[in-house]
């Protein structure tokens, strides 16, 4: 890092934090060249891909979007703010752990899915419905049986 007074390329660091309850690292630094000191602070910036929509366009991640689409699914579903948040939390993390900078707009669908499947099954089939265009009731209804495994087994047993 460059001196902030001399411009100097080289300086060493005198000590080394964590602050911000671990977000940042705050570093107390001193100059080779002039021997001034000064404080640094180091945060990691995590960026999320760009989505690729149906029509091929491209946006930025939006939170608020994600938030909102989970939430409109959520609507009335006994599902707390903080299990909605953790489960954003988990999808934000796993495109981030794709390591890719763009990513289409299904994989982000499949993802919200995943989440709102073990969340909550109703709030589940609302987003599928609208987000799979289901084009009929016999789809609908292919939804939710693909969702209850025992409905399978007992029309095994009779």
């Amino acid at each position: 890092m460059h001196c902030p007074f001399c411009a100097h390329p080289e300086t060493k660091v005198i000590d080394s934090r964590l602050v911000a309850d671990g977000e940042q690292v705050r570093r107390r630094r001193e100059c080779i060249q002039c021997g001034e000191r000064y404080t640094t602070f180091e945060t990691a910036e995590l960026v999320m891909p760009r989505i690729i929509k149906h029509d091929g366009t491209r946006e930025p991640f939006h939170e608020e979007k994600l938030r909102s689409g989970i939430q409109r699914a959520l609507e009335k579903r006994p599902v707390s703010v903080e299990d909605v948040e953790a489960a954003i939390v988990r999808i934000k993390h796993k495109l981030r752990a794709m390591g890719e900078r763009e990513i289409n707009s299904r994989v982000l669908g499949e993802r919200v899915m995943a989440e709102l499947r073990q969340l909550d099954q109703v709030a589940y089939v609302r987003f599928a419905s609208v987000y799979r265009s289901f084009k009929d009731l016999d789809e609908f209804r292919a939804e939710i049986e693909r969702l209850s495994p025992s409905s399978h087994d007992e029309d095994s047993t009779q």
